[in-house]
């Protein structure tokens, strides 16, 4: 598998880390939503967005999805340098492979974010189905660059 986008089209890689970076940052709210539809069952309910973001950025029961949020601020870091210097399509190339590797869920899986996320596709359909289009989505694109 390459990652090396061809020389021909350089911004195409860049340009489909701008498409799907919108998919990611709904995925990210799904998932939001629905952790905290879990701790509030568990817990009682939150009582206003502070506490929640409060509890997003302290609290366990929260933390697997820290990756995610990090990994979408980087991805914003790396789009914004496009404003003074060219993206690099090697990096943009990086991070869609960052996004496939990161976005795979699995039930025995030796992070909190691949065991985690794992769960919540199985208890949630609206989230299964974004999984399912973004995953398709970054395969697709994955060999759209192993074509070039």
């Amino acid at each position: 598998m390459s990652i090396n986008p061809s020389s021909d089209s350089p911004d195409l890689t860049v340009a489909r880390l701008q498409e799907i970076r919108p998919e990611l940052l709904r995925l990210h709210k799904a998932l939001l939503n629905s952790e905290r539809i879990v701790y509030e069952q568990a817990n009682g309910p939150i009582a206003n967005s502070g506490e929640f973001f409060r509890l997003v950025i302290d609290d366990d029961a929260f933390s697997w999805l820290r990756p995610i949020s990090q990994f979408i601020v980087q991805i914003d870091e790396l789009l914004d340098l496009r404003k003074k210097d060219k993206v690099e399509p090697e990096s943009a190339a990086i991070l869609l492979e960052k996004a496939r590797l990161m976005l795979k869920p699995n039930k025995d899986s030796l992070t909190p974010l691949g065991e985690h996320y794992f769960q919540v596709i199985q208890r949630d359909p609206n989230i299964a189905l974004m999984h399912a289009d973004i995953s398709q989505k970054l395969r697709k694109q994955n060999s759209l660059e192993e074509e070039e």
